[in-house]
């Protein structure tokens, strides 16, 4: 008797992962796509309504702590902050623990465009992993974060 075949032969290999990358990148191309068509009708930027929903979900937030939920340099959402401080989207307060320490709110305006979305790229995301069973939930994370550690220390090692 002579050993199993590898079933996976090194074209169908190449297919599943060009598969991988072809659902990760739409996943990513229809989220942008929806909050560039969300944020248009409303008269904001894409970014700047990522903020509002945040705020609307979450409450008042640091700049460090929209910064880390963004993924972005603090001196980005500074600038990005700034502006919708001038657009009359969002306010800033002295945080009541630390006075050194601003929190970002919604303004009323803010908050009428934050809830005029009815569901956003992250809620459609949300909703389809929440749907996944616990197990796939715990295995998809633990990719997820090996890829973004892949990617991370390929970006670092660009000279």
């Amino acid at each position: 008797m002579s050993a199993p075949r590898n079933v996976s032969s090194p074209g169908a290999r190449k297919a599943g992962l060009d598969r991988i990358v072809e659902t990760v990148i739409y996943l990513q191309t229809e989220s942008r796509r929806l909050a560039r068509e969300s944020a248009d009708r409303l008269g904001v930027t894409p970014t700047q309504l990522n903020v509002l929903k945040l705020l609307d979900e979450i409450g008042e937030l640091s700049m460090s702590s929209i910064s880390t939920r963004l993924g972005a340099k603090n001196s980005t959402v500074t600038g990005i902050v700034d502006r919708m401080e001038a657009d009359d989207l969002v306010e800033r307060v002295r945080g009541a623990d630390d006075r050194r320490v601003y929190k970002i709110r919604l303004s009323a305006r803010g908050q009428k465009i934050a809830r005029a979305v009815s569901i956003t790229p992250w809620e459609l995301l949300h909703d389809a992993v929440a749907r996944l069973p616990a197990a796939d939930k715990d295995n998809l994370l633990r990719i997820l974060g090996k890829l973004a550690d892949h990617i991370s220390t390929r970006i670092e090692d660009k000279p």
